[in-house]
Formats: C-alpha cells, structure tokens, sequence
C-alpha cells in the first residue's frame, strides 16, 4: 500500500525554508562585498555618530563578518540552526545603525524620506525572523521545550 500521508519530520526545514536560506546568505555575502567594494560610503550612514569605533573600520569589519555568515549560512546546513540564531543576532546588533539612519535623516541607500526610512527599520524584525525560520532554529528551540524547560522560560 502506498502512503499517502507521509510523516514529515520537523527537525528538518522545507525546501522552501532551505531555498530562503541560500537566498539569505547570498544577500549577506552581496551585501558583504558592497562595504568593501562598490558601496562603501552609503554604509557610513549606518554608522552611529555615538560608536566609539572608526566608521571605516565598523563598514569593512561588519562586510567581513556579513560575508562570513552569509557563506556560513549557505554552505553549512549542519550548522544552521546555531547560524541562524548567531544571524539573528546580527540583524539585532546592527539595528542602531538603522535607527541612526532614520534619526539623523541620512539619506543613503536611496532612502531620502522620513518615511523611506521607517519601511527599512520595520523591515529589520522580517529578517530576524527569516533567519530563524528559514535555519530551523525557531523550530529546533520550540521542540526543545519540556513542560520543564516552560515553567523556567516564563519565571
């Protein structure tokens, strides 16, 4: 008899979640070489006058690093579910670049209005999200949770 309803197994992503995986890390590692390379002044905007770094030194370092991940996230889907909590973490900790972006009413990227510039930070939450679903570490987190491991996540 053949099964018509085969069990899927939850621990490993679609091939949906996996094809925005790649499409995430290509975007970072695109992203990645335009600080270095093509678009190096635009990423100084992002930069927030109050870092107590370099802009220069903050644009190439956070190109290497979104290089790394985006590569990281792509070609080592072993990895994913740590990659993709580490990649959420880096969508938080440059969210003050863009914040900075919105206050000081820089204008980089094309983003030349208030408003412009308010779509670009919501947009920033999406990502956060999309790598942990498209990673499977939402998942991998939620089926980790015991009865015991619930009552210690709410106090």
């Amino acid at each position: 008899m053949i099964d018509v309803d085969p069990v899927v197994d939850p621990s490993e992503p679609s091939a949906v979640q996996h094809g925005v995986r790649i499409l995430l890390g290509a975007a970072l590692v695109f992203a990645g070489l335009s600080h270095l390379f093509w678009a190096r002044s635009e990423f100084h905007a992002q930069v927030p006058g109050w870092m107590p770094l370099d802009a220069e030194l903050v644009v190439v370092l956070s190109g290497v690093v979104e290089i790394a991940l985006g590569a990281a996230v792509a070609a080592l889907p072993r990895h994913r579910v740590l990659l993709g909590w580490v990649l959420a973490a880096f969508f938080v900790a440059v969210f003050p670049g863009n914040v900075s972006q919105y206050v000081d009413h820089d204008a980089a990227f094309g983003l030349d209005s208030d408003r412009a510039r308010a779509v670009h930070l919501a947009f920033q939450p999406v990502l956060v999200a999309l790598a942990l679903w498209s990673t499977g570490a939402w998942t991998a987190w939620r089926a980790s949770a015991t009865p015991a491991t619930i009552s210690r996540r709410r106090g």
